[in-house]
């Protein structure tokens, strides 16, 4: 059975064939390789005259862009290992080069490896790159040079060069190369945020190998948020195959407006949907990992999920927008800036919140230390906080809700609760709330279970079964619980009947 993912568009080479990322996807050394191209004759000859008045709409013609901007866009061969489980059975007359050797046998069993080891692969993997400073600086792709030994850049003009990576950041998967030349040709790197949904794009790259292969499309959308990073992402139409990670996507007037890093596919192949980093995003990367060697992210220091409409009616929300906070980390830069679980973040500097996920990539972007204002929604009212992020390498503790002993009850939601014993509260680290003894009803039809641990009903902290009647009481439509289940803290939402 196929699952839909999004594949890293690079592609890694293995010791006996080529696949794609993560081996989701086999590449055939003869398989047939097609570029996207726009058919201008055939969509001229079709399009339906403009309205009397209305501004004539001409497709764009790309070549003067490849011309001036082909020559920057290198190709990015990588060397290096990977770790694979050894199993000797297996690779006894499977495939492995060796196996007719007559000493095989005896360096088979006594090579010092056994059945389950890792041992270290080679690999080799393309990628594409582009130049931004006549002096050898490169951008592409984190994941293009992870794990490499040796990163050899070619140029257009068939020259060769080793490169030094001066930096990666995972996190927002850009990385910085560095190679030993002079004059060389670059590429200007568009200044604000200005690109449009709609607008035309092009990328340059080496799909399966192929250098300086041109494909165009246009913007999908803005601010894509992808649940593997913490970057808003420009999607595209853009044709984007295993070796055009960390190739230029440029706009109209030749500029970069992204790196081209991923694609949405259930082949490993494109489907039309490829996602590349903003540039100014990679841009802020390329200048801390230049100046100090490496990157640092900021942190609030919050686990946030979802609102859906359930929520949304729990906490008098007009619409399913905002990141909800299921959990405040002790001590943490959220914690000290009296952010609280329940409280939902509609926007920070302004900025509007969507989708939790939004979230992560504003907050990770930015700079530890940093203040920033937080308009959040509690208990039926905007409020506005001040923070100061953190470092996002920083550890600190969970939080953990306040509490007290009081008998329970059967409830209408289905749930029967009880106080927590101090035995309980000391072994689990939970000051407070109340052991949900069993669930049936609207609550188990939520997915609440017989020893969850409700912490609060609609942000509102409980601790006594009263408590919990008085904020259902007030509900009309819906309730959100805060359950500690394990280690986890979710909000769950319960819609009442």
């Amino acid at each position: 059975m196929s699952t839909t993912t999004l594949k890293r568009a690079a592609v890694a080479v293995a010791v006996l064939g080529v696949i794609g990322v993560g081996g989701a996807v086999a590449v055939k050394q003869s398989a047939a390789v097609a570029a996207a191209t726009v058919p201008v004759a055939a969509v001229a000859a079709s399009a339906a005259p403009a309205p009397v008045g209305a501004p004539a709409i001409s497709l764009p013609d790309f070549s003067s862009i490849v011309t001036q901007n082909g020559p920057a866009v290198v190709n990015i061969n990588v060397t290096g290992s990977t770790k694979t489980a050894f199993d000797p059975d297996a690779q006894q007359g499977r495939g492995d080069p060796y196996a007719d050797d007559p000493f095989y046998e005896f360096f088979r069993r006594f090579q010092g490896q056994q059945r389950g080891q890792q041992r270290q692969a080679p690999s080799h993997g393309l990628g594409s790159g582009f130049i931004i400073s006549p002096d050898g600086i490169i951008l592409t792709n984190a994941h293009v040079v992870r794990d490499a030994s040796e990163v050899v850049v070619k140029l257009t003009d068939r020259r060769e060069f080793r490169a030094k990576v001066l930096g990666s950041d995972p996190q927002s998967d850009v990385a910085v190369l560095k190679i030993d030349a002079k004059n060389l040709p670059v590429v200007p790197l568009a200044k604000g945020n200005d690109l449009k949904v709609g607008e035309w794009v092009l990328a340059i790259g080496s799909p399966y190998g192929l250098d300086n292969t041109v494909t165009a499309g246009v913007v999908s959308a803005k601010g894509r948020s992808l649940p593997d990073g913490n970057v808003p992402f420009i999607q595209t139409d853009v044709a984007v195959n295993p070796g055009n990670s960390g190739g230029p996507l440029f706009n109209t007037r030749g500029e970069v407006v992204g790196i081209n890093s991923q694609i949405y596919s259930q082949t490993g192949g494109y489907q039309g949907l490829s996602f590349a980093i903003p540039i100014d995003v990679a841009n802020k990367i390329k200048n801390q990992i230049v100046s100090t060697g490496k990157v640092v992210h900021a942190k609030l220091g919050v686990e946030v999920q979802e609102v859906n409409q359930g929520f949304a009616d729990s906490f008098n929300l007009a619409t399913p927008e905002g990141a909800l906070i299921a959990n405040v980390e002790r001590g943490g830069p959220a914690d000290k800036a009296g952010l609280k679980a329940g409280d939902v973040i509609r926007s920070v500097n302004g900025q509007k919140i969507i989708s939790s996920v939004d979230l992560p990539s504003m907050v990770g972007l930015s700079t530890p230390g940093e203040k920033i204002t937080l308009e959040i929604w509690r208990q039926g009212k905007p409020v506005q906080i001040v923070a100061t992020l953190g470092n996002a390498t920083d550890k600190v503790a969970k939080g953990d809700a306040p509490g007290a002993d009081q008998p329970g009850a059967k409830l209408r939601l289905g749930l029967s609760l009880r106080p927590l014993e101090p035995a309980e509260r000391r072994d689990s680290g939970i000051a407070g709330g109340l052991l949900i003894q069993d669930a049936g009803g609207a609550a188990a039809d939520a997915g609440v279970q017989p020893g969850d641990v409700l912490l609060s009903v609609n942000g509102r902290p409980v601790n006594s079964v009263d408590q919990v009647r008085e904020v259902v009481g007030k509900s009309s439509k819906s309730v959100a619980l805060l359950i500690q289940r394990g280690d986890d803290k979710i909000f769950i939402p319960v819609r009442l009947g």
